[in-house]
C-alpha cells in the first residue's frame, strides 16, 4: 500500500494531493487537476479539483475549486460548489457556492450568493447531529 492511500478511499477522478508546507510561499498563479492542500503562503490565484487551507495557510488572489475547505486567510473571491468555512477562517472577498458550512467564530467579509444547482433546484444540506 503507498503512503498515504487507505484502501476504503473514495476514488479520485481528478488525479493526485499536493501539499504546500508551511515553510513555503509561492508567488504566482497554481492550476491543479487533483486536490491541493495549503499550510503555506501563495500570492495569486488557485484552481483546482478540492482545496484545504490549513490553519497557517494563506491566499492572496482568487480560489475556483469543486470542493474548498477553509481554516486559514483568503483575500479575494473564493467559487465552489462545496465550502466548508472552519472557525479559524477569515475570508475577505465575495464567496460564490451551491452548498456552504460555516462554523461559530469564522469570519467572512464580503458577499455571500448561492450558484443555481447543476438540476436549477436547491438542495437541503443537514446541519449534523450536533
Amino acid at each position: 500500500m503507498a503512503w498515504g492511500s487507505k484502501s476504503d478511499a473514495a476514488p479520485r477522478t481528478g488525479g493526485s494531493m499536493s501539499f504546500i508546507g508551511a515553510e513555503v510561499s509561492i508567488t504566482g498563479n497554481i492550476s491543479a487537476s487533483g486536490d491541493l492542500h495549503l499550510d503555506g503562503a501563495v500570492q495569486g490565484d488557485i484552481a483546482c479539483a478540492a482545496l484545504t487551507v490549513g490553519a497557517s495557510g494563506q491566499v492572496k488572489g482568487n480560489v475556483l475549486a469543486q470542493r474548498a475547505t477553509i481554516a486559514g486567510a483568503v483575500e479575494g473571491a473564493i467559487v465552489a460548489t462545496e465550502l466548508v468555512i472552519e472557525r479559524a477562517a477569515r475570508i475577505a472577498g465575495d464567496v460564490s457556492y451551491e452548498s456552504i458550512s460555516i462554523e461559530t467564530g469564522a469570519r467572512v467579509d464580503g458577499r455571500l450568493s448561492q450558484k443555481a444547482t447543476q438540476s436549477g433546484e436547491l438542495k437541503l444540506v443537514s446541519a449534523g447531529g450536533e
